[in-house]
């Protein structure tokens, strides 16, 4: 059984010059409290108790190919010794580009940034200028990073306040947020696409831009049904909206194109984030070239000290050079179902009401919901007390999973891997 005082002891120095401890208010649900780590190798991470942990968390999602990769640290170390900025060009930049190009369908063109809220906001203004309209459509439960104008639509205090399912009431997910904000966007349940044609239908004079996560990974990790991304397409080309796809999760852990490649949707404009960088600070606004244009052409200001510095391009670079020449994705997508089914097994061999949803490479545990979720509303059914249990039970047998109940699969996790998470799992379900 893990202890963790060491960690205890540096958070309490980290809250004399670190508001509340941390830099990401995330890391303050970690259990039993934020945890500071040594390192990382594979699918393990350590931390300063001397604690070892099998990582299903990986960093949030970004450590694709496990942590500490050699051939990202490598590359990282070589371009980093030519220079670490240059506030200007530089070759491995292009490389990358042209790769994304090759890879990405919706990428015609891109811009290279350092997250992913910074890159949506991006996308935002590209519509706005393209179309000549103002607002966004977007969708309950899903995450758009955390600034002004997308934090609304990811909390409420229950189900019932959200109220009409074709006028959701929205709820601010912190404070010091503008009145003014929550008139840059229209809000809808998910996965419902009668309603998101008869709401574009009426206000299509208003509305630049659709934005949607392809899978819900946020709230649920719940895939789009059947034909509803495609109806978005439509939707979008009809009223000459821009379809913009939030693939900071999604982007390189679906496939080498993304979610938008392995549903066959190809939209205006993308984020890609997380993965692409294997724990590095990039992301990239990528699209068609009529939306890319304006950027292109000075009309759209795109700008950033930092973007695309020697480490972050190598990281990237050397991050899809690894997964196009090994092509991991059939394993990860394999011992992903495997390791859900083996979830789902001990939960009725133990008794509990688990449900197990997502695709593979990622997936959530949820526990009271009753079946398969399909929107936010559904996971607002969730027994959040038992899973914080579970997920600290697993925390205390080295087995690290984030808060909310995520699982993400990496090229590094194995078959061992995956047996070790299963008889973990059991024993704590028979705990709890």
């Amino acid at each position: 059984m893990h202890t963790y005082k060491k960690s205890s002891r540096l958070l309490d120095r980290a809250k004399k010059v670190l508001a509340g401890g941390v830099s990401s208010e995330f890391r303050k649900y970690n259990h039993p409290h934020a945890i500071f780590y040594t390192h990382g190798r594979g699918s393990r991470i350590y931390d300063v108790d001397g604690n070892e942990y099998l990582d299903f968390t990986l960093s949030q999602g970004p450590l694709i190919l496990g942590h500490s990769h050699p051939q990202v640290l490598k590359m990282v170390a070589e371009y980093s010794e030519s220079g670490q900025l240059y506030a200007g060009q530089h070759i491995r930049e292009i490389e990358l580009a042209e790769k994304m190009a090759e890879l990405i369908p919706s990428a015609e063109s891109m811009r290279f940034c350092l997250d992913g809220s910074e890159a949506v906001q991006t996308a935002f203004r590209i519509a706005r200028a393209k179309t000549g309209r103002k607002k966004f459509l977007r969708f309950e439960g899903h995450y758009h990073g955390w600034l002004d104008n997308v934090a609304y639509g990811i909390s409420t205090p229950g189900i019932d306040a959200l109220g009409d399912r074709e006028k959701p009431n929205v709820f601010p997910w912190t404070a010091g947020l503008p009145d003014s904000s929550v008139d840059d966007f229209i809000i809808l349940p998910w996965n419902d696409i009668d309603l998101v044609e008869r709401v574009l239908h009426e206000r299509q004079d208003e509305i630049a831009a659709v934005i949607t996560e392809p899978i819900m990974c946020n709230n649920g990790c719940i895939e789009p049904k059947a034909g509803f991304l495609q109806g978005l397409r439509d939707c979008c080309d009809r009223y000459g909206i821009t379809l913009i796809f939030d693939e900071v999760i999604t982007g390189f852990r679906m496939g080498l194109g993304g979610a938008q490649s392995h549903y066959g949707v190809t939209p205006d404009l993308s984020i890609f984030a997380k993965a692409m960088g294997s724990g590095y600070p990039i992301s990239a606004i990528v699209g068609k070239s009529d939306w890319m244009d304006l950027v292109a052409q000075g009309k759209v200001i795109h700008a950033g000290t930092m973007n695309s510095s020697n480490p972050t391009i190598a990281a990237a670079l050397a991050t899809l050079t690894v997964l196009e020449n090994e092509l991991p994705y059939e394993r990860m997508f394999a011992l992903g179902r495997k390791l859900m089914q083996g979830l789902e097994s001990a939960a009725k061999e133990t008794g509990h009401d688990m449900t197990v949803q997502g695709v593979g490479p990622m997936f959530v545990t949820s526990f009271g919901v009753g079946g398969q979720m399909t929107d936010y509303r559904d996971t607002l059914l969730a027994d959040k007390a038992k899973l914080g249990r579970f997920v600290a039970g697993l925390h205390d047998a080295g087995i690290r999973v984030i808060g909310r109940g995520l699982w993400y699969i990496s090229a590094a996790h194995t078959e061992d891997d995956i047996a070790l998470a299963l008889s973990t799992a059991r024993q704590v379900l028979k705990s709890i």
